[in-house]
């Protein structure tokens, strides 16, 4: 039998799914915690300095070089040199690597879509009265938002897909089937946990597809839903 082949036999196995401490779901539910609390940090630190370089139109080059470091230092460089540092190993060490990783993306979109809003939108909402409070929210978020969630979109997939690092820095997670395989031999295994972390980096990307459809202001139709001419 191939390794497919031992990887559905893997995955068609209970037990593989509902062993207590490294079955499936018990990775899973690791995993999403990990990945949940990195894309909830980078978003508290990218979403207002994005929002405040935007509005502003400062730190574009800050912006830009920001993004290129962050996507050229690879988490794992990071994870190791945690592990010299009071962080150490563990599943601390590798939500602040990921959310390091998360923020670049965030940062980017948010300050490009803001930077994109037209400026004409601007100085009526300004003309009419409304506050650089006023303005950022009520005027250039909601046209931002299609960036924005592009940029959340990006991060919690990349996120999803890089959290597999835990589990070689004792930070649990869907990693750990991999990890074992390897250990063991298993590749049949090893290829089950790529099939499960695909699967979920997948799933990730639907969820937020859907959830930028609904956060974009205006008329929206269902993207697979053809507009019907009118009859006269």
């Amino acid at each position: 039998m191939n390794v497919f082949g031992d990887a559905l036999v893997y995955l068609n196995d209970p037990f593989s799914w509902t062993r207590p401490g490294s079955g499936i779901l018990d990775l899973l539910a690791q995993h999403l915690r990990i990945s949940g609390a990195a894309v909830a940090l980078a978003l508290l630190v990218a979403l207002p300095l994005g929002i405040w370089l935007g509005h502003t139109g400062r730190g574009g080059a800050f912006t830009v070089a920001l993004s290129n470091v962050g996507r050229a230092v690879p988490t794992l460089a990071i994870l190791t040199i945690f592990a010299v540092t009071p962080i150490g190993f563990g599943p601390t060490a590798t939500t602040l690597a990921l959310a390091l990783f998360a923020i670049p993306p965030v940062l980017t979109n948010t300050y490009v879509g803001f930077r994109q809003v037209d400026q004409d939108v601007v100085e009526a909402a300004r003309a009419m009265g409304m506050t650089g409070r006023q303005v950022t929210f009520r005027a250039e978020l909601p046209l931002a938002v299609p960036l924005l969630m592009t940029g959340v979109r990006t991060a919690a997939v990349q996120v999803v897909a890089t959290a597999t690092l835990a589990a070689l820095v004792a930070g649990g997670g869907l990693g750990r089937i991999i990890n074992l395989g390897f250990g063991q031999q298993d590749y049949g295994q090893v290829v089950a946990g790529a099939i499960v972390v695909a699967a979920l980096a997948i799933l990730t990307e639907l969820v937020f597809v859907a959830l930028s459809w609904a956060l974009t202001p205006g008329q929206r139709t269902l993207p697979w839903r053809r507009m019907r001419p009118k009859v006269a």
